[in-house]
């Protein structure tokens, strides 16, 4: 089957995480960073893997979401060839920035 995939943030060139504050039970540190990828889902309908890709820019150096979605296009034949090759066999997700 077909590798789909789906953008799981809109990027904006930044990301915020959020992880506990160990001085304040119950409380979070938020810290916002630049970033140059955008976190992407993939699924074959039974098996899903989760990563960061790269975004490309146009010449001027702004954010081209068509040729991202081109780019993330290519990942997700990649993605499907290492589903076929058993390389990927399980879920899997990328780690959130800061854990």
């Amino acid at each position: 089957m077909p590798v789909t995939w789906t953008k799981l943030e809109t990027f904006t060139g930044s990301r915020t995480t959020s992880m506990p504050d160990p001085d304040n039970e119950g409380q979070t540190i938020d810290t916002t960073t630049e970033c140059r990828d955008i976190h992407v889902r993939f699924t074959d309908g039974t098996i899903t893997h989760e990563r960061h890709v790269n975004v490309c820019y146009d010449a001027d150096g702004n954010y081209d979401e068509t040729a991202t979605d081109i780019r993330i296009g290519e990942v997700a034949a990649g993605v499907e060839h290492k589903i076929a090759a058993s390389v990927i066999t399980t879920q899997e997700s990328a780690p959130n920035p800061g854990e």
